[in-house]
């Protein structure tokens, strides 16, 4: 019997040049592929009546669109296609570690004087270095989005001479800008990772039926996790473009 390996770093499958493609980076552009080649073809498809994708597609929209105009008004229709988009690409990443052969099919290697299987495929979302550049993402487009409202008067939210305490509470502002990349990355790799080892300590323990329920919880948990994830970018760029809203005159009427 093999012996069970979980490793915490992507493992790397090949390389391009000098350049070394891991298997989560591999999933990683699978998803981002699927993604692009399914909004092409259901872009040319779009019907006026719509039909059962597009009736599931639209569902999902409007869905979050209400969400988000509760959250921030009309304005967040502005940025919702990039939190839909981080919704479905973290909801993909996080489930398509649990379809059958991630995990199981791979490359036997001796490590530590062991024989390991290393395998081909690992849920992207099981990798730091995945879940970090989507941190970034989301850390930039709210900045992005930030700059964009208020222009140059966006800096006065972290750079504010006017008293002390609105220069401290400047660094305290940029010191949580950053601590969401952190926030961001290490909460869904956290909650991933410790899933697939969970289930492949179950499965190699106990293969038949019993793992059924916790594959059932890591199917529940990564759609909360790419909800959470959407949402908490959805929440803090709204922050940054209502920043210093409220003491303005309301220009809607």
């Amino acid at each position: 019997m093999d012996k069970l390996h979980i490793s915490l770093a992507a493992e790397t499958v090949f390389h391009i040049g000098s350049f070394p493609v891991t298997n989560s980076l591999l999933v990683s552009l699978t998803v981002s592929i699927f993604l692009i080649i399914f909004a092409a073809i259901f872009s040319k498809t779009f019907k006026k009546i719509p039909q059962k994708t597009q009736n599931v597609i639209e569902i999902i929209v409007e869905t979050f669109s209400d969400l988000a105009e509760s959250i921030g008004g009309p304005k967040t229709r502005d940025f919702l296609p990039l939190v839909i988009s981080i919704f479905l690409y973290v909801l993909l990443c996080n489930w398509i570690g649990l379809l059958p052969g991630f995990g199981s099919i791979g490359i036997k290697e001796i490590k530590d004087g062991h024989e390991v299987l290393v395998p081909l495929f690992r849920g992207a979302s099981a990798d730091l270095n995945t879940t970090l550049a989507l941190a970034l993402v989301s850390f930039f487009a709210i900045q992005f989005f930030g700059f964009s409202h208020h222009k140059l008067g966006y800096l006065k939210r972290f750079i504010n001479f006017s008293s002390p305490v609105a220069f401290f509470t400047g660094i305290l502002e940029i010191i949580s800008e950053f601590a969401k990349i952190i926030s961001f990355s290490f909460r869904l790799f956290g909650n991933v990772f410790a899933g697939e080892v969970l289930l492949a300590v179950v499965i190699s323990l106990v293969p038949v039926v019993v793992p059924l329920p916790f594959f059932g919880l890591e199917i529940f948990v990564g759609f909360i996790q790419a909800l959470v994830f959407a949402m908490l970018t959805l929440v803090f760029i709204n922050i940054a473009v209502s920043h210093g809203e409220e003491v303005e005159p309301d220009r809607g009427h």
